[in-house]
């Protein structure tokens, strides 16, 4: 079971890498891997679980977090806000389309492998469409706006060795973009 101490922090090299697209058929490894990030979700997000190993809440977890530096994450969302919930692992994602409108989370975001709160908005496309493959290397289009949308950026940036603070405004953090949506 993966626990916080298996989440790299905010210096350490893979998380400024870019993470190594996969071949398939996925290794058992790959397979547990990304099974394991899954399940570190759902535990992180049960309060009797999150309690009893230390588990901060994510959405969200990429596999260079756990120090694996491949093109993958996971995601469980069980309400985005909009009625609609996401329960997914994806290998060698990609967005193929997205909005010129941007978004924003109106308290910044954060991140498992961010210990400090770092204030500033991060500004995203509202609306993409994502394309990749599951586990069994069957083809995976999702089409994300919102909270969902910005959840998935924040983890692709993981595999491109971006931080969510790399997009904060450093001279008008708080200012949202013009024509930016809050969500």
């Amino acid at each position: 079971m993966l626990t916080m101490k298996d989440i790299i922090r905010d210096g350490h090299p893979t998380l400024r890498q870019r993470a190594n697209e996969v071949e398939f058929p996925l290794t058992e490894e790959e397979r547990q891997t990304l099974l394991d990030m899954q399940t570190f979700l759902k535990n992180s997000q049960d309060p009797e679980i999150a309690e009893k190993y230390q588990l901060r809440s994510g959405v969200g977890l990429a596999a260079p977090q756990i120090n694996v530096p491949k093109r993958m994450f996971a995601v469980y969302l069980p309400d985005d806000g909009e009625g609609r919930s996401y329960d997914f692992a994806i290998v060698n994602p990609k967005i193929v389309s997205h909005s010129v409108q941007d978004a924003y989370l109106p308290t910044g975001e954060g991140c498992l492998s961010v210990d400090e709160d770092i204030p500033g908005l991060v500004h995203r496309h509202y609306r993409i469409k994502l394309k990749g493959y599951d586990i069994d290397g069957n083809e995976i289009n999702l089409r994300l706006k919102g909270y969902a949308a910005i959840v998935v950026q924040h983890e692709l940036d993981h595999l491109n060795g971006v931080l969510f603070y790399d997009h904060i405004d450093q001279d008008h953090p708080l200012q949202p973009k013009k024509g930016a949506m809050e969500v």
